[in-house]
């Protein structure tokens, strides 16, 4: 069977593919509402998403940090966790992702990925292998708290400019605001690369810790190699560059009817929920930030200007992820070490 460099290099592969199905799957967040206002054509809003997406999963290193150590126990075996877990968790984000990209279900790929790495966790060593404290703080309240207050700065957001503009004509304020969507949409690519491609940098770190491939000197708080940082800001870049047309569609037209000002509101509140959450290294699920904002956005013009029964299917998606992607990692897993893995 394969030995650990071989599985190793497996869960390298796993990861970075996540990370480019990640890019494709979450186009959307960054570029829905640019594409859907016209603002800018599909072409030329996927290489700026492409590229800002790159440059921002270099900036930052804390969300990885806390993947690769705040949500399992790395040291919780002897010799290290087995390789075949996180591959396991890997592979069960990855497959749930793919599911929920051919239906056009806006999902969290943050929430397959954590849901993924905490069931073939939970099917490897029980409720001891995770770490609690982390995941409660790191985890479910920022996936709880993030859209809610990105509906909240959306909707006040979008009140203070109607309250500015309140006297100007309403197409005067969404041409002026086409130049502004611009530069609130490149502000949300950036954000969404520098927190989802940080995941898979975690999981790469997580593999490289457990198996004493990388000895970090604050174990809590390890430093990414340079060549993981890279490779998955690359995966990143080329899955963005893909596009996930699916649920861009749902994302910019089937909750609301974008304009340009709505878009820069949306964007804008959305890209500061993030770059919050990247100061206070926590994983949250930019397809959820953007969405809270989007439907904030949309109360903030008139309730029925959102259209409720979208809202009610991302919010079963969103439930239904983090115990889907786990069931399905740890169906992988236990079918890993049937055969010796």
């Amino acid at each position: 069977m394969f030995g650990v460099p071989t599985l190793v290099i497996l869960v390298v592969v796993f990861a970075l593919v996540f990370d480019y199905i990640n890019g494709f799957h979450d186009t959307a967040n960054a570029i829905a509402t640019v594409v859907s206002t016209r603002t800018l054509s599909p072409r030329t809003a996927i290489i700026m998403a492409a590229v800002l997406n790159f440059v921002g999963a270099l900036a930052t290193q804390g969300v990885a940090k806390t993947v690769a150590t705040g949500i399992v126990d790395v040291n919780a075996d002897p010799g290290g966790i087995p390789q075949s877990m996180i591959l396991a968790g890997v592979g069960g984000a990855i497959v749930w992702n793919l599911i929920t990209w051919y239906y056009g279900i806006p999902s969290s790929s943050s929430h397959a990925l954590m849901g993924g790495i905490c069931g073939a966790a939970l099917v490897h060593g029980g409720m001891e292998m995770i770490l609690w404290d982390g995941v409660t703080k790191k985890v479910l309240i920022p996936i709880v708290l993030s859209p809610l207050v990105a509906f909240a700065i959306g909707f006040i957001v979008m009140k203070l400019i109607y309250f500015i503009f309140a006297k100007a004509q309403p197409h005067t304020v969404n041409h002026g605001f086409r130049g502004m969507q611009v530069c609130s949409s490149a502000m949300m690519a950036f954000s969404h690369g520098s927190n989802d491609a940080q995941k898979s940098m975690g999981v790469i770190t997580m593999a490289l810790i457990s198996t004493g491939l990388l000895v970090p000197s604050d174990p809590s708080s390890p430093s990414i190699p340079q060549w993981v940082v890279l490779s998955c800001a690359l995966a990143m870049a080329l899955g963005t560059s893909v596009g996930g047309w699916r649920i861009i569609k749902t994302m910019g037209h089937k909750i609301m009817r974008l304009e340009p000002v709505n878009g820069f509101a949306a964007d804008t509140s959305s890209s500061i929920v993030i770059l919050m959450a990247d100061h206070f290294h926590a994983p949250i699920s930019t397809t959820q930030v953007i969405s809270g904002s989007i439907f904030g956005v949309g109360t903030a013009k008139r309730r029925s200007a959102v259209r409720w029964s979208v809202a009610r299917n991302m919010a079963v998606a969103w439930v239904l992820t983090l115990p889907a992607a786990g069931s399905v990692a740890g169906m992988f897993y236990i079918l890993l070490r049937g055969v010796g893995l």
